[in-house]
């Protein structure tokens, strides 16, 4: 957008809008990224974003002399119309990262109020304005941006726009074809089957719940790294978001589809950010569909894909058991052996380590908390919880597939009943409202119990 509004033709040749511009015409561009400007404190920010305006003035040999961002700001607006004879073209990228960044800490009122009074200035300045563009991860009410310029469209959820943020699967095999065969070659496998492997890692993101795209910087890292791994969770941990799900027990908002209102995403008020559009506007949920009910649009929310799923789940589980990465990692494999083999034992035991990795402080003696802990495991270990898959008896507590194999779970929590009686009321149960029904192949029967300070598990192989 830069490039164009300076007239810089010869980037576009052979592009869409080559022929459609006058090139003629050139504006003068304010350009901010917010991830430049140091918001670490109000003071900060304050002297860097004045520093960052007056750098973009001297640009057009222009001097200015406001000692606040915002008065800077107006007084920029007004010379470069001044000076070019053009209106201005505004580009500001992650207009909301100070207030994200200060969510939780106690600086958030007045980074909120001086991020406020800067965007103001766009309101009073349409006279010197030609174009505004914003983008950001968040749709915050309070900052004077969405209020205050009543001609912004928001085009987050606008379908025309769904596939403008990631790769779809055409530009994916198109354009990176050389990348797909040569990791293909390196790692043993057909294109189709890498495609496949590629999809289900770092596909998914969709903003309509019918255009879906790849995660550009995974994609990109797996295509250089030539392996599969949760590139786009490591740039940052989410520990608030942790710590908030942890302490508003709401792990279905990750373990479950989720429905909501199209008011989910029309903006917030920092503080009182519930977990889910905070959840969605992270990255963390994605739309998986959207649809008209009663002439009002409605969306479900899902995770998008297996890097996000396997990344936050490792980092949630850790949160309730205090595990170390490399444990969760290891008795994962482990247990993921131990069903696929059927060993009722080993099992058992893994569930004895898992539980014991919990501190004595925390445990519950409640159903919901071991229920959660048990869901978050078979999460993990590549179960799919049975949120959209119920049947006309019910649903069963966990399922996981897999190429030739099968196992449905039900877990079950009591502080007096015997683990044996427990156990078989979790096989009966699965048996009684036949929740295997709709799978072919190999099944498995897992039943998972806890009573009182024991642990145990029984498998059982369907026999048809």
């Amino acid at each position: 957008m830069e490039a164009i509004f300076k007239g810089k033709k010869e980037l576009f040749e052979g592009l869409y809008i080559y022929d459609k511009w006058d090139w003629s015409q050139q504006f003068p561009v304010i350009r901010i990224d917010w991830t430049l400007i140091d918001h670490s404190t109000p003071e900060k920010m304050e002297l860097d974003m004045i520093a960052f305006l007056k750098g973009i003035a001297g640009n057009y040999q222009i001097s200015l002399s406001p000692e606040t961002p915002a008065a800077c700001f107006r007084e920029l607006l007004q010379l470069l119309h001044k000076q070019t004879g053009e209106k201005v073209a505004v580009l500001i990228d992650e207009y909301d990262k100070p207030v994200t960044s200060h969510l939780f800490d106690s600086q958030l009122d007045v980074i909120r109020t001086a991020v406020h009074d800067f965007y103001q200035v766009m309101k009073g300045s349409d006279e010197h304005l030609r174009f505004i563009f914003l983008t950001g991860v968040s749709k915050f009410s309070g900052l004077s941006v969405f209020s205050a310029l009543n001609n912004l469209d928001d085009i987050t959820m606008d379908e025309q726009y769904a596939s403008i943020c990631g790769y779809t699967q055409e530009e994916l095999e198109n354009c990176f074809t050389e990348y797909i065969d040569a990791v293909a070659l390196h790692l043993g496998k057909s294109r189709e089957d890498l495609l496949a492997l590629v999809k289900k890692w770092y596909n998914g993101y969709s903003w309509d719940g019918k255009t879906a795209v790849y995660n550009p910087f995974s994609t990109l890292s797996f295509f250089r790294k030539r392996c599969f791994g949760d590139y786009w969770f490591r740039t940052g941990t989410p520990t608030f978001l942790i710590d908030i799900i942890q302490r508003r027990r709401r792990t279905d908002t990750i373990l479950e589809p989720i429905v909501v209102s199209a008011e989910v995403f029309d903006g917030y008020n920092p503080p009182d950010m519930g977990e889910v559009p905070l959840l969605f506007q992270t990255g963390y949920l994605t739309v998986k569909q959207a649809e008209v009910l009663n002439e009002r649009p409605r969306y479900t929310l899902g995770v998008p894909n297996l890097e996000v799923n396997e990344a936050f789940l490792t980092h949630l589980l850790k949160a309730y058991g205090k595990y170390p990465v490399e444990q969760v990692d290891n008795l994962r494999f482990i247990m993921e052996e131990q069903i696929n083999n059927c060993d009722e034992a080993g099992f058992a035991e893994s569930l004895e380590t898992m539980i014991a990795t919990v501190p004595y402080e925390l445990h519950r003696t409640d159903e919901a908390y071991y229920h959660t802990m048990m869901l978050l495991w078979m999460r993990l270990l590549g179960f799919r919880i049975q949120g959209e898959r119920p049947n006309n008896r019910g649903r069963a507590d966990a399922v996981w597939e897999q190429p030739g194999l099968t196992v449905v779970a039900e877990i079950k929590y009591h502080t007096e009943k015997k683990l044996d009686v427990l156990l078989d009321e979790a096989i009966q149960q699965i048996h009684d409202r036949r929740y295997y029904n709709a799978y072919t192949g190999r099944v498995i029967l897992l039943g998972i119990a806890f009573s009182g300070k024991e642990t145990g598990c029984k498998m059982e192989e369907l026999k048809r």
